[in-house]
């Protein structure tokens, strides 16, 4: 198993020792990914994104306009009449004058949501109210404007993140720039990925299968309803009516992932919170024998017929296309939907911030370092140290594997959290071989002082190795862009280091023992 997992770091850190070429030519079973170099080291793309929010405002528009006819129905004696969205307001009228003063005392819970004075709260005023008879008039401010862009682009920046980074190792820089807009920053590349900018809004649609085609190409449906297009592997194949409002929204998606079909074709797997699987259990068991839409930006990408109830709040969406495809809508559906739609206003190369000189600098100052570590190790504790060595080269060769196979960017900051863990398993075998010579000077034979010096030594190797990864994982946490770089490439220093320093190198020794059974230990 230890030489195992030695094959393995060897095999996914080899591509980085390969041309591009050689590479490409490398057989599919064998990992081609090389390290992902960040900004500082190789510079790459930026992006002024724009957001906009035009949406944003209608759809709050249209949830206060909910908010009143949910006040309607709830309050009796209470009506309202002609409610409708004008510019930033919503517009309405009592039937009866003599509820004025009702309808006001009522409608202050859309003026101020939590029960507070906005003003006395210091908190902003996102929503004003004017009274004109029997008229009402419920406005958005400038500043109740400006939070719903604000917030609409807060939550593009969650979802792109997700988006270009779903393992959360690169290291992309995501910064909001004013109310509605924000810059990305992507390391390594040059043209902008495919893809990445798409609404991806999914919705579980009711169809309605009596409307004639005749109806359907003169666009004549009821109120409420909407005329699609259903595809077929991403082709137009025809069209379907739909309800306009989704039995379930993609709010209510908590997984998503590539799988294949009982015919072995490439599909996304899903799962709903709760609410979603309650929600889509009783429409199944309802409608069996009936179609329903799956609906991804205004096209219908499935409808299949409900054979039973669908309990277990999960499902599958199949005709995908191939497997590319069904991995990257599983990324664009997990990640969420973007809340508005999001143009690029500019976009350029970022040069490398660290100049060649300073490159070449760093990695000489890197070997010498290295060669002066394997040098003392080896004057101060012979045969040992040269084990030592060993696993520090091994602890290299792991690290650099682990960082192209989870294709995490490599930054100056994460160079210093390499740099790191090399000096905590170089610091580990010290303290186990001084633990060995003290045992050999108690009168322990060879092998029981080589147990005993690293039984003794664990606890202690192991309570510092715990608290770094603790402060690695708070750092990723709470940190971003380079913080996170350092964090990641201290995390997995941590662990290849605990392996090499406490478990290569007894390997190592013990097998060296168990041949030559010295009558001292050469240390």
């Amino acid at each position: 198993m230890i030489l195992f997992v030695v094959l393995a770091g060897i095999v996914t850190a080899m591509p980085n020792f390969l041309t591009e070429q050689q590479r490409n030519d490398l057989p599919a079973y064998l990992p081609s990914d090389s390290l992902s170099l960040g900004l500082d080291l190789r510079g790459g793309l930026q992006m002024l994104i724009e957001a906009e929010t035009d949406d944003v405002i209608e759809a709050r528009l249209n949830n206060i306009i909910d908010q009143v006819n949910s006040i309607r129905r709830e309050t009796r004696e209470l009506n309202f009449r002609r409610i409708r969205a004008e510019g930033v307001s919503v517009v309405f009228e009592v039937t009866r004058s003599d509820m004025v003063e009702r309808a006001q005392t009522e409608l202050r819970a859309i003026t101020q949501p939590n029960g507070a004075n906005p003003i006395a709260t210091g908190d902003p005023v996102e929503v004003e109210m004017s009274v004109d008879g029997d008229e009402f008039r419920l406005t958005l401010t400038e500043e109740g404007i400006r939070v719903q862009q604000r917030e609409a682009v807060a939550r593009s920046i969650e979802v792109m993140r997700a988006r270009l980074d779903p393992e959360g190792v690169k290291e992309i820089t995501l910064q909001p720039e004013g109310d509605n807009r924000f810059i990305i920053q992507i390391p390594g590349v040059t043209e902008v990925p495919d893809g990445i900018f798409t609404t991806a809004k999914l919705g579980f649609h009711e169809v309605d299968l009596n409307v004639s085609s005749a109806d359907i190409q003169r666009g004549r449906v009821r109120s409420g309803q909407l005329i699609l297009p259903l595809l077929d592997n991403g082709q137009p194949v025809g069209q379907m009516v739909v309800s306009k409002r989704p039995i379930i929204s993609g709010e209510d998606l908590t997984d998503a992932r590539p799988s294949f079909d009982e015919r072995g074709q490439p599909a996304v797997s899903f799962a709903f919170n709760a609410r979603g699987g309650k929600r889509f259990a009783d429409y199944t068991l309802a409608n069996i024998g009936k179609p329903f839409a799956i609906v991804l930006d205004d096209n219908i990408i499935s409808a299949p017929t409900i054979q039973g109830a669908i309990v277990g709040g999960s499902g599958i969406i199949t005709n995908i296309g191939d497997v590319n495809e069904a991995r990257e809508l599983a990324i664009l559906l997990k990640s969420g939907a973007l809340p508005v739609k999001l143009t690029i206003a500019s976009q350029g190369a970022v040069s490398a911030e660290l100049g060649q000189e300073s490159v070449e600098a760093g990695q000489w100052a890197a070997v010498i370092g290295f060669v002066a570590v394997i040098i003392y190790m080896i004057l101060s504790y012979g045969r040992f140290g040269i084990a030592a060595n060993t696993a520090l080269i091994t602890n290299l060769i792991l690290i650099t594997g682990a960082l192209s196979l989870f294709q995490a960017t490599l930054t100056l900051p994460g160079i210093a959290g390499i740099v790191l863990t090399i000096g905590m398993a170089v610091d580990a075998n010290v303290l186990i071989f001084e633990r060995i010579r003290e045992e050999q000077r108690n009168g322990r034979g060879p092998l029981k002082a080589l147990e005993e010096g690293y039984a003794q030594a664990f606890s202690t190797i192991i309570d510092a190795n715990i608290t770094t990864f603790i402060a690695a994982a708070i750092l990723y946490t709470l940190g971003s862009g380079p913080v996170q770089g350092f964090a990641v490439t201290l995390a997995i220093g941590i662990l290849t280091s605990m392996f090499t320093a406490v478990v290569l190198t007894r390997f190592i020794l013990a097998s060296w023992l168990t041949r030559a059974r010295p009558e001292k230990l050469p240390i």
